[in-house]
């Protein structure tokens, strides 16, 4: 019976460890972007909007009503969050669910009751349509754009954010692709946060987006990170 007790007692440690995981697990579950708005919608003017964003991002583009929301260290967070009400709901965004996510961990650890993320970010609430105030202007039009595609050869380009930092670790590949296949590959980079309207036409949703084209026409997409060898092989599928 003795050594039952060892087991028994690591089987409870299990248990404990597995539903902890699981509630965190919970937790972290984003609402579809529809019941997100829906949400933002009844809270109405109880809703505490905060961008987790650098504040130079904040000043670009941001929600109305959202205040900047970015902490350096412990006593900055405790600092800001003394200033919200824990019975409120709070909303938080940033380009993805990165910083956000940190940060809604964080309010709930301190006590906040009611804490929710925009699922996708700011990336997919502008490429949605959702309207931000913002400094930036609308950027490239589509006319623009499609006349930025004529070429011979293929042409990548790649939509992302000097914020991003999945784009900037995708950045290197891309450049590599750009001085490599030169002769084959046009590659057109694009600030997504200061060409909201050409985001919002194309269904730009994620940062990074990929998107390549063989006489403007779309062949290949991809949203989020891709590998070197993932781009190569669509490049090279279009040019057997």
């Amino acid at each position: 019976m003795k050594n039952l007790r060892p087991l028994g007692t690591l089987l409870l440690a299990l248990i404990f460890t597995t539903s902890v995981f699981a509630q965190q697990s919970k937790k972290r579950e984003l609402l579809s972007f529809e019941a997100f708005e829906a949400k933002l919608n009844a809270a109405g003017k109880n809703a505490q909007i905060l961008d987790a964003r650098l504040p130079e991002e904040y000043v670009q583009n941001h929600l109305e009503g959202a205040v900047s929301f970015s902490i350096a260290d412990k006593t900055d967070f405790e600092k800001q969050s003394a200033k919200l009400s824990k019975e409120k709901p709070v909303f938080i965004y940033s380009i993805g669910n990165g910083r956000s996510g940190v940060l809604a961990a964080d309010l709930r650890a301190a006590g906040f009751k009611d804490v929710t993320e925009i699922p996708g970010g700011l990336s997919k609430w502008i490429g949605l349509g959702r309207p931000v105030i913002s400094t930036t202007g609308k950027g490239l039009s589509r006319d623009e754009y499609t006349a930025s595609l004529k070429s011979d050869k293929l042409v990548l380009v790649d939509f992302g954010s000097r914020y991003c930092p999945g784009c900037k670790r995708l950045d290197p590949t891309i450049d590599s692709i750009k001085t490599e296949q030169a002769a084959n590959v046009k590659v057109i980079k694009i600030e997504a946060y200061e060409n909201k309207s050409l985001v919002k036409e194309l269904g730009v949703v994620g940062l990074p987006t990929l998107i390549l084209y063989k006489n403007n026409e779309v062949v290949w997409q991809k949203k989020g990170g891709a590998s070197k060898a993932e781009i190569e092989k669509a490049l090279k599928g279009q040019t057997l």
